[in-house]
């Protein structure tokens, strides 16, 4: 973890040089398996991806299939079209469910990234429109491997802020290392938003072009600088505002279930190395999945 960290620390003088100096020379191959673009202008942490130290595969897991309602039962919705918090169910108790993989999964139990533009077709399936607070430019696309809960590597897609693109990827190598479990990584689409509420989501993401919960003003995720990490398992309660809807069971911190955040650990230690805040500390309310830069 200390060498991750000093490499991310040298990732960050990269990440804030002018655009200029960032050049196709020092990019990794995009996902798609073809070279990045060289207009694209942004730096890939090549070191990382040759020097990550590698992690021992297990052959053993307690993730199970999720459960074929998960993600299609719709909630009950008040007046306002807030769906209303309910029990947790049963099934969801200790959830440790398989990733389905939607990229290649790393042909090694390594951590490996890139960091790419953000061309036009992956604007498309993004939450990106006229009128969102960042041009698509200034956004950086990530793939990332993380640990699923079944025990195997995975490979995951993040739409960040092209100047925290490095340090945000030294982030999640240390969570890699750490082997701390991640359910899902994906860009949230528009079906997403404009989806009924099911209450169950758990996808850890970063760039979703929306406002603040309950308000008007866009959120630090429309900015690409926030990441939310296992929503499920780490919920936002303000009052008797319960997200994701289905979650409350672990609004109890206590039960120190995989997957779960709390003060002091790996991934709270990590986004405090550069600089980024834990809506778990909040005092109005409480954001257990919510890291951001600016602390809003």
């Amino acid at each position: 973890l200390g060498a991750a960290a000093a490499r991310r620390g040298a990732g960050r003088a990269a990440a804030a040089a002018p655009r200029a100096t960032r050049t196709a020379s020092t990019l990794l191959e995009r996902g798609d398996g073809g070279p990045a673009d060289p207009a694209g202008g942004l730096e890939g942490p090549v070191e990382r991806a040759a020097e990550a130290e590698a992690v021992p595969a297990t052959t053993s897991t307690v993730a199970r299939p999720a459960p074929d309602w998960l993600g299609r039962r719709t909630l009950p919705t008040r007046p306002d079209g807030r769906a209303v918090p309910q029990t947790t169910p049963e099934e969801l108790w200790d959830r440790r469910f398989e990733t389905i993989d939607r990229l290649d999964p790393p042909s090694e139990p390594r951590f490996d990234a890139t960091v790419g533009p953000v061309d036009a077709e992956v604007i498309a399936r993004s939450t990106w429109v006229p009128g969102c607070p960042v041009e698509p430019e200034d956004l950086a696309l990530l793939t990332m491997a993380f640990w699923g809960f079944d025990g195997r590597p995975h490979t995951g897609e993040m739409i960040v802020d092209a100047e925290v693109a490095t340090d945000v990827v030294g982030v999640f190598e240390e969570l890699f290392v750490a082997r701390f479990p991640i359910e899902e990584m994906r860009i949230v689409s528009p079906a997403d938003l404009d989806a009924l509420p099911t209450g169950d989501g758990n996808n850890t993401t970063a760039f979703v072009c929306r406002p603040v919960t309950g308000g008007t003003s866009f959120s630090e995720h429309a900015f690409g600088l926030a990441i939310d990490v296992n929503p499920f398992h780490n919920p936002y309660r303000r009052g008797q505002l319960v997200l994701p809807e289905l979650a409350g069971h672990y609004l109890d911190r206590s039960i120190g279930q995989a997957g779960m955040i709390v003060d002091g650990d790996v991934v709270v230690r990590a986004f405090a190395d550069i600089g980024w805040s834990w809506g778990g500390n909040w005092q109005s309310l409480e954001d257990y999945q919510h890291f951001s830069r600016s602390g809003r």
